[in-house]
């Protein structure tokens, strides 16, 4: 690793830890949140990297890039956001035949329908095959997750998300029928809730985020919660379970679970 002084960017060898995020550069740079440049993107590196609140963001043809913003963008899941409109949504969804809620039954399949699904006013994608294939192999492991709506066999939306102990990251969303992607993420929230898990790293702050209650606070502040956080072991396994949806004001039966 080459070292650096705060406002100097790392270039990262394969082998070097990850350096201090206060060496990130400042709000100043044209690159704020950046801290390191470079280096091997695998499983034991992404570990390395989220537990210490650092992921990677690059497009094709870019080195790894990694980044820590601050302030970091994070959903409280006591403060979500779920406007009355999106519980009629929810409701009819889950009562109609043919639709379901999972947990995991076609992670890589998710996170290829993230990199490729397109959305209005983005070109491009930062899921570049390289970051497809290592956080699927990263699911094999059991960190990566994803929730996935389904209508009649086919999948038409979802979110994937990393989870370290108590500390839940989400990564991306896509939606191929409207509200889709909506629902996987209340879906993600009720079950948050369920097993005591506090706030989902959203990392940047977006509008959309916004409206469903997501804010910014100072990465010292998200760096402390995710030091404890990512000690303390979830309850329970990472699965649909009807009965979470009552965290949110929705209890439904009977249960759509897959």
């Amino acid at each position: 690793m080459t070292a650096a002084a705060p406002g100097f960017l790392t270039w990262l060898e394969d082998d070097a830890p990850l350096p201090p995020t206060r060496l990130a550069l400042g709000p100043d740079s044209d690159a704020p949140g950046l801290v390191a440049a470079g280096g091997r993107l695998d499983v034991a590196r992404l570990e390395e990297a989220y537990r210490r609140g650092i992921f990677p963001w690059y497009g094709p043809g870019q080195p790894v890039l990694w980044w820590s913003p601050d302030p970091r963008m994070v959903l409280p899941v006591t403060e979500f956001r779920i406007a009355p409109s999106l519980r009629k949504t929810i409701r009819r969804f889950l009562r109609t035949p043919g639709s379901e809620l999972r947990f995991d039954s076609a992670c890589r399949a998710v996170i290829e329908a993230c990199a490729t699904t397109p959305r209005p006013g983005q070109e491009g994608t930062w899921i570049v095959p390289t970051v497809a294939d290592a956080y699927a192999r990263w699911h094999e492991r059991g960190a990566v997750h994803s929730v996935e709506t389904w209508v009649d066999g086919q999948l038409v939306g979802g979110l994937y998300f990393v989870a370290i102990g108590r500390m839940v990251f989400g990564e991306s969303m896509f939606a191929r029928h409207a509200d889709a992607s909506k629902i996987a993420l209340a879906a993600l929230v009720a079950a948050c809730r369920a097993r005591g898990v506090a706030v989902v790293d959203c990392q940047q702050n977006t509008a959309h985020l916004a409206r469903f209650g997501a804010r910014e606070i100072p990465r010292d502040d998200f760096e402390r919660h995710l030091t404890r956080a990512t000690r303390e072991a979830l309850p329970r396994p990472w699965s649909y379970d009807s009965s979470a949806w009552a965290t949110l004001g929705l209890a439904l039966d009977p249960d759509h679970a897959a």
